[in-house]
């Protein structure tokens, strides 16, 4: 038995092994998180309720602890994504008020700029996109990594990504050349 695979199962009996786990796991689920959000307190909230949710079904898990790295990846994907919708009417208001903002300085950096734009863009997309987007590029996750975190086949995600990217392309040239 590996000694990844045997911290999962000691941690259902032994209270450090599964403080470990969770040590282990954090900073990568947050960075997530925040990767989706793009903000560091509702990261902080989000990744809270993920791992609220791991305790909660802590015990239906079964499995290594790639496995288990990815159950909790699928956990923060579900729970970015119900933020989102709850939070669907605050980032319009969020994202006017990026504009106007946007136009009231016009001596800002470029690279703060690209990022607002970037940011705005990511947020236009469907959720399946920005997580797709995000877990790729930002957390550096191979296909098949994402297709398990996603409950997909690597085919499909890799049209989705084919999809998100174009999208994220168009929508990023039109705003540059509006």
């Amino acid at each position: 038995m590996d000694e990844a695979r045997g911290l999962v199962i000691r941690a259902r009996s032994d209270r450090a092994a599964f403080v470990q786990l969770y040590r282990r796991h954090y900073d990568m689920i947050f960075r997530y998180c925040a990767h989706r959000l793009f903000s560091r307190a509702a990261a902080e909230d989000v990744t809270s309720e993920v791992f609220l949710k791991m305790v909660e079904n802590f015990h239906g898990f079964r499995g290594t602890d790639a496995q288990f790295r990815n159950w909790l990846y699928r956990i923060a994907t579900n729970a970015v994504n119900n933020h989102l919708r709850r939070m669907n009417r605050r980032n319009r208001l969020l994202r006017a008020a990026c504009e106007q903002a946007s136009n009231q300085t016009a001596d800002c950096e470029e690279s703060s700029k690209k990022l607002a734009l970037l940011r705005e863009t990511m947020l236009s997309l469907k959720p399946r996109y920005q997580t797709i987007i995000t877990l790729r590029f930002f957390e550096n996750m191979k296909l098949i990594e994402i297709a398990d975190v996603l409950g997909s086949s690597p085919g499909t995600v890799r049209s989705q990504m084919a999809r998100a990217l174009a999208k994220l392309r168009a929508k990023m040239g039109s705003c540059r050349t509006a």
